[in-house]
């Protein structure tokens, strides 16, 4: 990310008004560099997708990859895993997201079948699944929407299916949250963002990305079947967890 076209600097200017942050072509010609600051620990929780998927994805099952933004999730998988062993259906609700996630699996993974398509993960047609991962994509849906999301893909997972939800959380006493929050300012300051670039960031997302606590992620999995929950990764408050639907 050396070029400065693709550096992260949306909010490095003041602005006398910060629209609520979107997915536009903006966003999307500096987003390898945008989640590389700002999400504590994405590197780490890609890497072990492959693996997960290694250890329990049925060969040949369908993969779900929703909010796949510019398709990390399908270069981690193919990275991993040979073309035969799996097919992915990539969702994202961003068209110039999946413009360039179309472009980049074509050239990267060309031997893997990989479909990339624009739509709103509430009304997607999901066929049978052996693997769904959600990368920081539920904290964007309105809370009352994510439970029948959950229920939804629990539906569409096979037997012995599994479930990886990535999202930013939030802690349920006040005071610990608080510090969270501002060791998640000072990672973002060690990473070249500004004071003032934290601060229309956070401005832009209010209401954009309403995040949960653990516990309601938990609630929620266990509510809508799953008898396996575990959180397996956290950085700062961000957090990964993995979900079972029984064989």
């Amino acid at each position: 990310m050396s070029d400065a076209s693709y550096r992260d600097a949306i909010f490095s200017t003041p602005l006398d008004r910060v629209a609520n942050f979107s997915f536009d072509e903006q966003v999307v010609a500096c987003f390898p560099d945008m989640i590389r600051r700002s999400v504590p620990g994405y590197g780490q929780i890609l890497g072990m997708l492959g693996l997960i998927a290694e250890r329990h994805l049925r060969f040949g099952a369908h993969v779900y990859d929703l909010g796949c933004s510019l398709g990390a999730v399908s270069l981690a998988l193919a990275g991993r895993l040979p073309p035969e062993a799996f097919t992915l259906t990539g969702v994202d609700l961003s068209p110039t997201m999946v413009a360039r996630a179309r472009e980049t699996l074509s050239e990267e993974c060309p031997d893997h079948r990989i479909d990339i398509i624009e739509g709103d993960i509430r009304h997607v047609d999901y066929r049978p699944a052996g693997m769904i991962v959600l990368n920081f994509t539920l904290q964007f849906l309105p809370p009352e929407d994510r439970r029948a999301v959950i229920e939804h893909l629990y539906n569409a997972l096979e037997p012995g299916g599994v479930l990886v939800l990535s999202e930013k959380i939030v802690l349920p006493d006040e005071q610990e949250n608080a510090w969270l929050v501002e060791r998640y300012h000072d990672f973002k300051r060690a990473n070249g963002y500004s004071d003032m670039e934290i601060s229309q960031k956070r401005t832009a997302l209010e209401n954009v990305l309403v995040p949960d606590t653990l516990e309601a992620h938990h609630d929620r999995l266990r509510t809508a079947g799953f008898t396996r929950v575990s959180t397996w990764f956290q950085y700062l408050n961000f957090a990964s967890m993995v979900a079972f639907k029984d064989a």
